[in-house]
């Protein structure tokens, strides 16, 4: 089986590709959604999902979240007893993920396609490969997310002939596409996007509104209670996406503050990231040589992308109003199982041809010697450019600056400005020369770019046609093949808490977070209804067990304001 997997910021999923379709499968709360978050009990169990994120506010030490921003780098998040690399995170979300497949159909996928941002680096895309790794499982094809996300919109629309822009507004990224469909053909003509603009950004955006308001100096709060803070702000958000005005009851210290806020005046505080939504839109158009008119339709995708300002802010744009057909939160997960059923070469498929393009710029630094003989280092010469058909392969020719120069350094980067100080560093290839004048020397220089955005680099020295290849992965902040098997040991010998009992850590966990959250009366309440749940357990009796975890979820739910009267 091959299994398509959104790998998202905020939250994940998994489905394949069956007769009837894409389809999503729960995890073992039965949520589609599971919040891509990973926590260390004080027992040293891995909590993953939902249990992780109520425990997030109470041991914000042993918690992490939002660990996708930091794909490709060194970065590590010590919980508990040892440090967790960010391909680690990821790698305990899928075995997550994997084990609701296993429960569910009986079976271990042994193949996976997995979503990943337009605008992922070459280092992000391979750690993201070795996370999957480090889960147990294969992955050759990755897709970019809007590009998932206009395959599954593609494939429920049907168009002989469309041409649309899909904007994907997820919790930590955006991505903008732009894609045509024509007899069977689905083309992606440009992608854009912003690595670090998202949901998330938008909370943010709430929290310093409301301590700036409250008069909280934020450099005080505990960790704990900025987590708190944040998820109570997260429920406000999502209120004020279907009121016009919302509040919410924020824990300071020792005291409880009301704090509210319009929806207007939201979007008025939200004004410069809605200008850096501009940007990348209006690259894609303008990289794909699109005017608005000629656009079909404008979707809208991404569980950020419900908030009002979103839509209004497309409108004002192209003066129409955007498409939401799909559950925005779904739609890049229904994409990948599409893609996982493209890659399984299912019947369905087999008139339909999908492509993609490279979604950035990459090159060489050089130096240039302009008219006054002046020598210029460090500038980027292009040598596939952003936006071109993949995969693809380009060469361009280079000479050494000196006569008789012994090596040759070839530094790798992508990006699109001019200097490559302000591009991403990739990689670096030493070459040595044989000693000739400088114009006698050439060296081709080609760059292969695959439909995964894997990068290979080659270079042939012309006069003694010797080849040289670069080997990226030993850039900076990446496992080496041998760092991957030891951490992936490592794994193996966690404890992770059973997937049966996931349903039931949960509720603990939650129980005992508003516990903390609250005093007198309700906490006498939630104590009383933890040592009952509690107490169920205890006899190991499914159906009592089950009685008690309903009663307990409704109390919670009533307490925190989200549902309705007990259950008998």
């Amino acid at each position: 089986m091959i299994v398509g997997i959104d790998l998202g910021t905020t939250h994940s999923l998994i489905g394949y590709w069956s007769e009837d379709g894409s389809r999503l499968l729960p995890n073992a709360l039965g949520e589609l959604l599971t919040p891509s978050v990973v926590g260390v009990t004080d027992n040293d169990e891995i909590l993953v999902g939902r249990s992780a994120l109520e425990q997030l506010p109470l041991r914000p030490e042993r918690t992490v979240a939002a660990f996708k921003r930091y794909m490709g780098s060194a970065r590590e998040t010590r919980l508990g007893k040892r440090g967790y690399r960010p391909e680690e995170l990821s790698a305990l979300v899928l075995k997550s993920l994997l084990a609701d497949v296993k429960a569910q159909t009986g079976e271990l996928p042994r193949e996976a396609v997995v979503s990943v941002p337009a605008y992922f680096s070459d280092a992000q895309r391979k750690a993201t490969r070795n996370a999957a790794e480090i889960a147990g499982i294969k992955v050759e094809r990755l897709i970019n997310e809007p590009t998932a996300a206009a395959l599954a919109y593609g494939l429920q629309e049907k168009h002989d002939e469309a041409k649309f822009l899909v904007l994907d507004l997820g919790g930590g990224t955006f991505d903008v596409s732009l894609l045509e469909s024509f007899d069977g053909v689905m083309e992606v003509h440009a992608s854009a996007g912003d690595n670090f603009l998202g949901g998330e950004d938008f909370v943010d955006l709430l929290l310093e509104a409301a301590l700036r308001e409250l008069r909280v100096d934020a450099a005080g709060l505990q960790p704990g209670t900025r987590a708190t803070l944040r998820a109570r702000l997260e429920r406000l958000k999502c209120q004020l996406s279907q009121h016009g005005e919302a509040h919410a009851a924020l824990p300071l210290g020792d005291r409880t503050q009301d704090w509210s806020i319009s929806e207007a005046r939201f979007e008025q505080l939200a004004q410069p990231l809605l200008a850096r939504m501009r940007a990348p839109i209006e690259r894609a158009l303008r990289d794909s040589g699109t005017r608005p008119q000629e656009l079909d339709q404008i979707v809208l995708v991404g569980g950020a992308s419900r908030m009002p300002m979103v839509s209004r802010l497309v409108t004002r744009m192209f003066g129409r109003l955007p498409l939401r057909h799909i559950h925005p939160d779904q739609t890049v997960a229904l994409g990948a199982c599409a893609m996982a059923g493209m890659k399984s070469r299912d019947h369905a498929f087999r008139e339909i041809v999908m492509t993609d393009v490279c979604p950035y710029t990459l090159g060489i630094e050089i130096s240039q010697t302009d008219s006054h003989q002046h020598v210029h280092h460090g500038l980027f010469s292009p040598i596939i450019e952003r936006n071109t058909v993949i995969p693809a392969s380009r060469v361009a020719r280079y000479s050494p600056m000196r006569d008789f120069q012994a090596q040759l350094e070839l530094n790798v980067y992508q990006g699109e400005s001019p200097e490559v100080a302000q591009n991403v560093f990739l990689g670096k290839l030493e070459i040595p020369l044989p000693s000739r004048r400088a114009g006698e020397n050439p060296i081709d220089v080609r760059f292969t770019y695959d439909v995964n955005g894997l990068l290979e680099v080659q270079a042939l020295v012309v006069s003694t046609r010797s080849e040289h290849q670069l080997v990226i992965e030993q850039n900076p902040g990446l496992l080496k093949p041998e760092e991957i098997q030891r951490r992936l040991a490592e794994l193996a010998a966690l404890k992770v808490h059973p997937r049966e009992q996931q349903a039931n850590l949960a509720l603990l966990t939650r129980a005992g977070r508003l516990y903390e959250e609250h005093t007198a009366a309700l906490r006498q309440e939630i104590g009383a209804g933890l040592l009952q749940f509690k107490a169920a357990l205890e006899t190991q009796q499914p159906r009592q067990i089950e009685a008690a975890r309903r009663y307990l979820g409704a109390l919670l739910d009533q307490i925190e304001g989200e549902s309705s009267p007990l259950p008998p």
